[in-house]
């Protein structure tokens, strides 16, 4: 059809505003609109491109076109339909100035996609999904496919997607904010998963950042930083009957012997060991070795997209996003799922004390002081390089409690480990006087930050019961792992650094020394069920100088290793769940580096096969004896058998379930000398069977022990009726199981 000239029906400075990407709407002006022509009502449609050269305006049906003419300006286009009465979903037919011809919905033909409650909410801090209004979404409107973007950027002057389906071009598709609640939408036709994208934000200056998409499902492998439109409801599920076992679960009162994992480091594959393993590879390989040694459930350092593989994660920018190093989005799912078919839980390590300070990422996000505090005593962790969050603003509190619930909902993970959390609770930490600023009543708490600890962990356990949250928090503060409604953090578990400290301490000792520090390896139970600890030997503590769990053993080659063996075995008979770091199981020598696979060659050799054959078995032995886990957490489950011995460096104690046909006696010798006829009381008249002795042939160890078990004295000792009198090996912990008649049990 030919042009029908036209009065321009907008004005030359409305045309600019768009042109120059200065409005906060530009739907008033872009897109169909009813305007009074005359005495008539009839429909204009417009439209800004900046690569057209003609511009049609298609209808549905008839696919009758109506050319555009530009006014003001040669790429805006408008053109008023003479008969429609009624608005038509029409498509722009375009011919760009390279002559490439297309046919496209116009994006401001869509009305919002985001309710008026949704907005609500998200501002009141209390809009739980929220990840499925912001970020990008594939979805059909109106009968057209296509993605809905949305992004919180309250003090923007401009906001458009950018990527490669507009040659990423901030004019093209400039984006609407939705009352006054800083956010803004737009529906995309025709584009599709696996679009790379950003925003492109005009702050109030001016300056143009790009941004990644912090609702981002999926993003660019590092060094590109791009977010990537991922359609993460494919996934068919096959963990059905794990979901519900877990929702009917207490972990508390179950076994939970955690594997601790850097995905980028536990194996890898290619010349010189230059390529990670997918997502799906790891599954495969990863859960089968963790099942084989017994282990409930391993824990992943940050899995979030992160640009520096240095932070081993813990320098999010993608907090919606699992790292793309190892595959896709729905790859981590697959191996979540496969983890649940095996019977083998999954937590992640989650950071929201901080974030880097990364241009693409959340500092600084729309020109302004947006996800951080302005005033840097609030607002940086100088010693870390990074942005603490604002937990007092609603909509910030709103995105970490959203990603919490998220990972839980969309990739069925099993726990969060929360990183950093003493850098939270405490306005003054790492900080000098004068560089911090005190809460309303005078004091170092973060009033702000322990508000928002409690709201995500009471919305974690309300909505996935069975789940474990967990506390890495290193000070006296109490309640940690009790409920809100006690005064507490709300964690169910917290990591015992103390134990974990002092633990270490005492094993790097020369053990002729031991018996001044006695009380080192006996303190922890004073306070042993104040919380409900985890015992961690963690990647913290085999890092920057601390050498590896079995070098910082002390003695020639063969007491390092009976050193480790015994540490292990009271470890697992100490009350609390437990953690050990990859690599420490087979007895790695060398620091762990975060660039390069664990050193698996060392399971070529005797003594690190057979100290990887005590950690299988310690697992076992305490997943399948309840004395072990299900009292972790009641005084009732330990007892003292004599922990005064400090000149001998030997300790004897029990666990106990409720049923006394459970209850095991474990006893350790911390020093190489070999013990016999040493005396040690217990409460019943039995035989004691020897169900593990770290210091076995089959453990690499001397092999000396008590022939597999012995029967109790009417001898008291120990204030208790019976007595064993042992032959106790050098640096071993033993283990022993009273076996009797049914009669004689009553």
């Amino acid at each position: 059809m030919a042009k029908t000239e036209i009065q321009p029906t907008v004005t030359f400075d409305q045309v600019d505003h768009i042109a120059r990407n200065l409005d906060y709407d530009p739907f008033i002006i872009l897109g169909p609109h009813e305007i009074k022509i005359g005495t008539r009502k009839k429909w204009v449609i417009r439209a800004w491109l900046p690569d057209a050269k003609e511009v049609f305006v298609r209808e549905p049906e008839s696919k009758t076109e109506f050319p555009m003419q530009s006014v003001h300006n040669q790429h805006f286009f408008e053109v008023v339909i003479p008969h429609w009465k009624k608005l038509k979903n029409y498509q722009l037919h375009i011919i760009a100035e390279n002559g490439h011809e297309r046919f496209v919905h116009d994006p401001y033909f869509f009305l919002p996609q985001i309710s008026n409650e949704d907005l609500y909410l998200f501002g009141m801090g209390d809009h739980h999904k929220i990840y499925e209004k912001l970020g990008a979404h594939l979805t059909n409107v109106d009968g057209v496919v296509g993605v809905h973007f949305a992004v919180w950027a309250p003090n923007a002057r401009n906001v458009s997607v950018v990527g490669d389906f507009n040659q990423w071009h901030g004019g093209k598709h400039q984006m609407r904010v939705l009352g006054s609640s800083g956010v803004w939408e737009l529906f995309i036709p025709e584009i599709a998963a696996g679009e790379t994208y950003k925003f492109e934000i005009k702050d109030q200056a001016g300056n143009i950042l790009l941004k990644a998409d912090p609702f981002g499902f999926e993003s660019e492998v590092r060094p590109k930083t791009a977010s990537i439109v991922a359609d993460i409801n494919h996934h068919e599920w096959n963990d059905a009957q794990w979901m519900e076992a877990r929702r009917h679960t207490d972990p508390l009162k179950q076994p939970v012997s955690v594997y601790e994992v850097h995905l980028g480091s536990w194996k890898r594959k290619g010349e010189n060991e230059s390529k990670y393993l997918t997502y799906e590879e790891l599954a495969h390989q990863l859960a089968d070795y963790v099942k084989k040694l017994g282990y409930t459930h391993i824990e992943l350092l940050p899995i979030a997209e992160h640009p520096l593989d240095a932070s081993w994660g813990y320098q999010v920018t993608g907090y919606f996003a699992p790292t793309s190093r190892f595959g896709s989005a729905e790859s981590f799912q697959y191996f979540v799922d496969y983890f649940h078919q095996n019977g083998i839980g999954v937590i992640v390590d989650w950071v929201p004390a901080h974030f880097p300070k990364d241009a693409h990422g959340l500092a600084r996000f729309d020109g302004s002081h947006l996800y951080e505090h302005a005033d840097p005593r609030k607002g940086e962790h100088e010693e870390w390089g990074t942005l603490v969050f604002n937990y007092g603003r609603n909509e910030v509190r709103n995105f970490l409690i959203a990603n919490a619930l998220f990972w839980f909902d969309k990739y069925h993970i099993d726990g969060i480990r929360v990183d950093a959390v003493a850098s939270m609770l405490y306005l003054d930490y790492s900080r000098k006087e004068g560089e911090w600023v005190p809460n309303q009543f005078g004091g170092r708490e973060n009033l702000e930050a322990i508000s928002f600890i409690k709201r995500m962990n009471e919305l974690v356990f309300g909505y996935f019961p069975g789940v474990l949250s967990i506390a890495e928090e290193s000070t006296a503060w109490p309640g940690v792992s009790r409920p809100t409604y006690l005064g507490g953090l709300g964690f169910n578990i917290k990591w015992n650094m103390g134990w974990m400290h002092d633990f270490l301490t005492y094993f790097s000792k020369d053990p002729v020394h031991r018996k001044y520090h006695h009380n080192m390896i006996t303190f922890a139970l004073l306070y042993a069920f104040h919380e409900n600890f985890m015992l961690v030997l963690s990647h913290d503590e085999v890092v920057h100088g601390k050498r590896a769990l079995l070098d910082k053993m002390p003695g020639d080659f063969w007491q390092r290793f009976a050193n480790l063996r015994t540490l292990f075995g009271f470890m697992f008979g100490h009350p609390g769940k437990k953690l050990l770091f990859m690599g420490a199981e087979f007895g790695q020598w060398q620091e762990w580096q975060e660039d390069k696979s664990l050193d698996w060659h060392l399971l070529d050799y005797e003594p690190h096969q057979k100290l990887q054959a005590l950690v299988r078995d310690l697992n076992h032995l305490y997943s399948s004896e309840p004395a072990l886990h299900a009292l972790d957490f009641d005084s009732v489950g330990f007892e003292w058998i004599d922990f005064l011995d400090s000149e001998n460096s030997i300790i004897s104690f029990l666990r106990k379930s409720k049923e006394p046909k459970d209850m095991l006696i474990f006893v350790c010798n911390f020093t190489p000398v070999y013990r016999e006829n040493y005396r040690v009381g217990v409460p019943f008249l039995a035989h004691y069977k020897e169900i593990l002795n770290t210091d076995s042939s089959i453990y690499w160890g001397s092999n000396k022990g008590n022939f597999g078990g012995l029967d109790s004295d009417p001898i008291p000792w120990h204030c208790r009726p019976f007595s064993l009198n042992l032959k106790i090996p050098p640096l071993a912990t033993i283990v022993f199981k009273p076996e009797w008649e049914d009669s004689e049990k009553d």
